[in-house]
């Protein structure tokens, strides 16, 4: 039973106008499978018999949730959720019957998530049933990396900067901090799998620990030229066989030529970049809605458990626009597994194009066909 409704909430519920933020948390409030979610991190949860007391477990995670989409510390989490009413809402407590849990029990919480790797069994649970409805089409992966900065200043007590993170350059400037290297469905956009570096790892070296078992199709930009002529994917008899997709440099199909093969080629690799694309939409939504541009904690682990986490809530995001309802249970309004990866094995390309497998004709080649090309 909820509590007693106060004259505050009759008052915040008839407001004329809602919040971008309450709006964001009511959506989620109805698609987090928090059931499933409880039960994965209870047989870790203390029981509560000796020392403090504990708080529930939906409770914590609720609040949990709330620092990282609004990449907030423990102080300010416990003090936005007193101060904004959609938090409060969120969290389903009153401030006058019940206390929101303080920021040393949210600490304890999230180290309790870190020790555990319960963060990376919850984003193993959402492709399990992402899958099982029908959500992935499998046989194809997009492969890319993002930088996420990390403090360079040295001020600090041990006065050194974080020794697990490293420099790279990018173009002509210099970033210090890790990589995150994602790999998604080429179908659907969804993140299948995740791995997290320093900086300076290469975009290269990771790309087989993001390839599935039954891929048998890898789309990359220009920095995994060469990918499949690594000692890792030669060895490994079924990721020999998949077909590398990756994007050429700029400059070796330059703009302004009137050679067919170079216009032709151009449009080969707009259609690549097109499929490609879909990688991209992970890290916008990741660095710009929830503000993970910079990290917050010193050592891998610890930076990497709350990207997991910001990628598990973004694909929850994702599913409830896909379908149009704001529920978790979409397997009964969702095309079949079998009947996708038949359409998608029709199709012969995930972008929905059928790959030419010989050289254009002459008389494909004419002018009018060529400005559509451009």
């Amino acid at each position: 039973m909820g509590h007693q409704k106060t004259f505050t909430d009759i008052e915040y519920e008839n407001r004329k106008r809602k919040t971008k933020r309450g709006e964001f948390l009511e959506m989620m409030d109805k698609i987090i499978p928090r059931q499933e979610c409880v039960s994965i991190i209870s047989p870790y949860y203390p029981s509560g018999k000796r020392g403090r007391p504990t708080r529930g477990i939906e409770t914590m995670l609720r609040m949990y949730l709330l620092q990282i989409w609004f990449n907030l510390s423990d102080e300010m989490t416990e003090d936005s959720i007193y101060d904004s009413n959609s938090m409060r809402k969120f969290m389903s407590a009153s401030i006058d019957e019940e206390r929101a849990p303080d920021a040393t029990t949210l600490l304890k919480f999230r180290r309790l998530l870190e020790e555990n790797k319960l963060c990376e069994k919850l984003f193993e649970d959402l492709n399990e049933r992402l899958e099982s409805g029908g959500m992935m089409m499998r046989g194809g992966t997009i492969v890319d990396a993002t930088i996420i900065k990390a403090p360079s200043s040295t001020k600090n007590a041990s006065g050194e900067r974080d020794p697990e993170m490293h420099q790279t350059k990018k173009g002509k400037e210099w970033y210090f901090g890790m990589k995150a290297h994602i790999g998604t469905d080429a179908g659907t956009g969804y993140v299948h799998s995740l791995v997290c570096t320093a900086a300076n790892v290469h975009h290269i070296k990771e790309a087989s620990k993001l390839i599935r078992e039954d891929d048998e199709v890898v789309y990359g930009d220009s920095g995994y030229l060469g990918l499949e002529k690594r000692d890792e994917i030669k060895s490994d008899t079924q990721k020999s066989k998949i077909d590398y997709r990756i994007n050429r440099r700029r400059w070796v199909l330059r703009r302004g030529s009137t050679n067919i093969g170079k216009q032709w080629g151009r449009h080969i690799e707009s259609r690549k970049s097109s499929v490609r694309s879909k990688v991209e939409h992970v890290f916008r939504v990741i660095k710009r809605q929830f503000g993970f541009t910079t990290v917050v904690y010193r050592g891998i682990e610890k930076k990497f458990e709350p990207f997991i986490r910001s990628i598990y809530e973004r694909e929850c995001i994702h599913t409830c626009l896909r379908n149009q309802a704001a529920c978790w249970s979409y397997r009964d309004n969702c095309v079949p597994k079998e009947q996708k990866r038949r359409e998608h094995k029709e199709i012969g390309a995930v972008d929905g194009v059928k790959w030419p497998n010989r050289r254009p004709k002459p008389h494909e080649n004419s002018k009018k066909n060529l400005r559509r090309v451009k």
